[in-house]
């Protein structure tokens, strides 16, 4: 049975995903002293978290609004739910292309501006329509920056229209690549991409290596009138180097998620309100995702989708299991079981994994473990952070 935990909420998180918490569970935005936080679009980096945290789950895939790094230090795994979102962004990827292709956002602001009786508006429309001339998505090529959940989707839903797609992603995972369509080609390097395409769309997270993506250099090299995608994260595009593009007619259009003072005025510039994943649908995908993995972790330890440490999951055989968080060290579980041995403790089972510099232990072991034994592992140098889970 469930313990009794708290889980805090720090934004609204869909009834859906809550109703996979246990019933023994207390959640809500006065829970404390919390056991877990489920969050979306809160800033947590000034947040006092509690030391009584041992997960953060983010109901979404970013998790920029988390101090990650700081979690780690402390052993609290930091959860996201990727591809929970994935199809409500392709939806909007492709009518972003729709939207650059038909020049629909000037023609709509066009006709919001006519004045006059409906005899002037449609001479107005006849005379001025030939502004907005587009062009028909089959036989158009395009770019796709980054090969994961929506990557996929977003290629796939391409060439399904009859586009021709150019792949890159330098970390593609496997499972990724099993997902990918096999019409996709691969390009060796962003600056191949954004050379050969019609349309550019951009599917990375924001780190160190993916700021200004796309900056002047790749703007210069696009084709002439090519449509640029960004329903990622702002930082990867240089909104200077897309402003000058747009100005000389190399970009003819940009359209993304996150409106910009820099950015705003241009006519072919459209930005929408962050709704990537502003759906009904995707909103309970994330917090069904997140709430199951948040649980499984709190009461099994097991570990899916973290950002911060490895997957990691190992069967109920015994009722007494040890979760360690533990810097990724050398005899680490040399440590470990002689600890255990030490107390007289016959490991059932045990499975170690690592991530980076971070590694997580899972200890099934035979008999009840006293406080002074977690104590006692708790003191290696590099753990983080033990956890004694018995079923009860």
């Amino acid at each position: 049975m469930a313990k009794a935990r708290k889980i805090l909420t720090l934004n609204a998180i869909s009834k859906r995903g809550l109703a996979r918490l246990p019933e023994s569970y207390a959640v809500g935005n006065d829970a404390a002293p919390p056991d877990g936080i489920l969050v979306r679009s809160q800033d947590m980096h000034t947040m006092d978290i509690p030391a009584s945290v041992m997960a953060i789950g983010r109901a979404g895939a970013g998790t920029n609004n988390i101090p990650v790094k700081a979690m780690s230090q402390r052993g609290v795994a930091v959860f996201n739910a990727p591809g929970a979102n994935a199809n409500a962004v392709k939806e909007l990827v492709i009518a972003g292309m729709l939207l650059g292709a038909r020049n629909l956002a000037p023609a709509i602001n066009f006709v919001a501006g006519l004045q006059g009786d409906d005899e002037s508006l449609h001479k107005q429309v006849e005379a001025g329509k030939k502004a907005f001339v587009g062009h028909e998505l089959p036989g158009r090529t395009l770019g796709v920056v980054g090969l994961g959940a929506i990557g996929s989707l977003v290629a796939d839903a391409a060439i399904r229209l009859g586009m021709n797609v150019i792949g890159y992603d330098p970390e593609i995972t496997v499972d990724a690549a099993w997902r990918l369509p096999a019409q996709v080609k691969k390009a060796a390097s962003v600056e191949d991409l954004v050379k050969h395409c019609d349309f550019i769309s951009l599917h990375t997270p924001l780190v160190p290596a993916t700021k200004d993506l796309i900056n002047a250099e790749r703007v210069r090299i696009m084709r002439k009138g090519c449509v640029l995608l960004n329903f990622a994260r702002d930082g990867i595009v240089n909104e200077q180097a897309v402003l000058d593009g747009l100005n000389d007619n190399k970009l003819h259009a940009y359209i993304c998620d996150f409106p910009s003072n820099l950015l705003k005025q241009h006519p072919r510039f459209v930005a929408l309100p962050h709704l990537g994943a502003s759906t009904e649908e995707a909103e309970e995908n994330c917090a069904v995702m997140v709430a199951e993995q948040l649980a499984d972790y709190l009461e099994n330890g097991n570990i899916l989708n973290a950002v911060n440490f490895p997957n990691i999951s190992l069967p109920r055989e015994s009722a007494y299991r040890l979760a360690i968080a533990n810097a990724n060290v050398p005899n680490m579980l040399g440590q470990i079981s002689t600890a255990l041995a030490a107390a007289g403790l016959n490991i059932h089972n045990m499975v170690n994994k690592s991530k980076g510099e971070m590694a997580f232990t899972l200890v099934d072991v035979d008999a009840a473990v006293a406080e002074n034994v977690i104590a006692g592992l708790a003191a290696i140098e590099g753990v983080l952070r033990v956890r004694y889970l018995p079923v009860e």
